[in-house]
């Protein structure tokens, strides 16, 4: 018997979300007898993952399968658990994931879980905690089916290290040609430089409270100081401000840092649902009221053109000494 975990890569780096898998993965099989298997698609490293306790990684190095399709990945990690004997499968919560769990599930007769945030409990029955109701309530839910696909949150088990020996073995699944009519990806958009803001350990983010695009230049300069990538909310990349591809919230890219920093952003609830599994939020807002005061772990009360240059100052000072 083994675990299966399905590890994303970015640009063929192995991805913090898959890191953080493989060490659920370890914790899990330590207590239950089970060795960790992952399978990756098109990965340039994938003994990275010996550090974080995957004895085994599959390694599909089909060009075909290096961008993205939910039907055809599922399909081939659907045949790597049936491989490997795991009836358990574990994905991240990463934008593709999100899409892929349902369909894995599907194809595997497995029951799914999203959003679990701990080790399952010990017992005889398989209960896990998870996050419900956009991040806001917690559940304790078992999973009966035999087969089993969890979508683990983000930064909830954290990158433990456990190193072990392993090896790595090319994987060619059979995947139906259905599979790629059912979704063909047209234009794939990268976003380049900074960490991808689903990896980022911090994420600087900023709101209409900016005025203009014109005004983004102190946002950028307090991202590079703290070397994070820029996010916005929904409303400045709707209108053109900003590029989609840093929106965050509950309809753009949901992330998980261990600081998230919200500058002229009001705290609507779809913004929330999107940010609120970061460790610690910090607010900056000249309205009092603002919702996001009321999340938010700190919070500033101030106009963000006079208090972003300052904390730019200091963090510069603070760099320095």
């Amino acid at each position: 018997m083994s675990i299966l975990i399905y590890a994303e890569n970015q640009n063929g780096k192995v991805s913090k979300g898959a890191k953080e898998l493989a060490a659920y993965a370890k914790a899990y099989g330590d207590k239950s007898g089970q060795e960790v298997v992952a399978i990756g698609f098109g990965l340039e490293n994938p003994k990275e993952l010996y550090t974080y306790g995957a004895s085994k990684v599959l390694n599909v190095e089909d060009p075909i399968l290096k961008n993205f399709n939910a039907y055809a990945h599922a399909s081939g990690i659907a045949e790597a658990a049936t491989k490997e004997n795991a009836s358990l499968v574990l994905i991240s919560s990463s934008n593709d994931a999100v899409y892929l769990g349902p369909i894995l599930a599907k194809k595997m007769q497995a029951g799914y879980l999203s959003q679990v945030m701990a080790l399952p409990e010990d017992g005889d029955t398989f209960i896990v905690k998870r996050k419900t109701f956009s991040n806001k309530g917690i559940a304790y839910t078992a999973l009966l089916t035999e087969k089993k696909v969890l979508r683990i949150a983000k930064n909830s088990f954290g990158l433990k290290e456990n190193p072990v020996d392993g090896n790595v073995e090319s994987f060619n699944p059979n995947i139906d040609a259905s599979a790629y009519d059912m979704l063909k990806v047209i234009k794939v958009e990268k976003v380049s430089g900074k960490v991808p803001l689903t990896d980022a350990d911090i994420i600087v983010s900023a709101g209409r409270g900016m005025k203009g695009p014109e005004n983004w230049g102190m946002i950028e300069e307090l991202a590079d100081v703290l070397d994070a990538p820029v996010s916005c909310s929904k409303p400045v990349a709707d209108i053109g401000w900003r590029p989609h591809a840093e929106h965050v919230g509950q309809t753009g890219k949901q992330v998980a840092p261990n600081l998230y920093i919200a500058i002229g952003i009001s705290g609507a609830i779809q913004h929330l649902a999107g940010v609120n599994s970061s460790k610690y939020m910090v607010v900056i807002n000249n309205d009092p009221e603002a919702p996001f005061f009321k999340a938010a772990d700190y919070g500033v009360v101030g106009d963000a053109f006079e208090v972003v240059p300052a904390l730019i100052e200091k963090l510069k000072v603070f760099k320095q000494g």
